[in-house]
């Protein structure tokens, strides 16, 4: 019987371990090497560095638009890099807005090694820049978040003043998540990471949450209860198409819905 207990409590200490790690480390796959940059489009842009308070310097790019009334920052997901988000930002900059796109530490050309607090680190160096640097007035900044990002985009939005937020492929908490890909776990093991359910219950900003029924990597149901829990105003965009693709299969519908919510600003 003791043997039996030992072997149970060793079981679930390497299960809980293995949890953690992917919590912390596993959900980040990074490329360095940029393959793409707005010039081979005809699209002028600055390569921008800047430097987050725990003096890593991070690589993005400033895609200007004239007479922008608006800038968007953009934070991308989990895999790859800047370079791989060129079809979307060429899709978004026909809103008639400047954008900002950066790397997170450990990504393409920025230093440093990825966390969660990493991430977060690197928003608020992006945002300060955008204000202190190009002057540009927070009441001008919209934020936007893919997937990952859109908690960097809540986290960045509860403590920064901002114009609006748009959310794609937003997921409630990683501890929600976790309990999707691991439902026959309790829900104690899991950490309280990526708390945007949290944060945003007190946000008072216009938001714009564009999710697809198809997603096949964050559930819709996330999404929704995510939504029911921010307060007005607020909008929901369902799409159609997988996680990483449904911005090409609905692009009309995306692209129009984007566009709408910023006119009405």
């Amino acid at each position: 019987m003791t043997r039996t207990l030992y072997l149970i409590l060793f079981g679930v200490v390497i299960i809980t371990a293995y949890i953690k790690y992917i919590e912390s480390r596993g959900i980040f796959y990074p490329e360095k090497r940029i393959e793409s940059y707005p010039s081979a489009f005809n699209i002028s842009f600055e390569d921008v560095y800047v430097k987050t308070e725990d003096r890593l310097k991070i690589n993005g790019w400033f895609i200007p638009q004239s007479n922008a009334k608006y800038t968007l920052l953009f934070f991308h997901g989990n895999a790859g890099n800047i370079g791989h988000r060129l079809e979307k930002l060429l899709m978004l900059r026909n809103t008639g807005v400047n954008i900002f796109i950066i790397d997170y530490r450990g990504f393409g050309k920025s230093e440093g090694k990825v966390s969660e607090k990493g991430l977060y680190l690197d928003a608020k160096a992006a945002y300060n820049y955008l204000v202190d640097s190009r002057r540009i007035l927070p009441e001008q900044i919209i934020l936007y978040g893919e997937s990952l990002g859109t908690a960097v985009v809540i986290d960045l939005a509860a403590n920064a003043k901002v114009k609006a937020i748009i959310v794609e492929g937003a997921f409630s908490s990683g501890k929600d998540m976790a309990s999707r890909i691991y439902p026959f776990l309790p829900g104690f093991i899991f950490s309280n990471s990526y708390d945007s359910l949290g944060k945003i219950k007190k946000m008072q900003v216009a938001k714009l949450f564009i999710h697809s029924r198809n997603d096949e990597i964050v559930p819709f149901a996330l999404a929704n209860k995510l939504y029911n829990a921010s307060p007005e105003p607020k909008e929901l965009v369902e799409i159609n198409g997988g996680h990483n693709t449904a911005f090409l299969d609905s692009q009309e519908k995306y692209i129009s819905s984007i566009g709408l919510f910023i006119e009405r600003l």
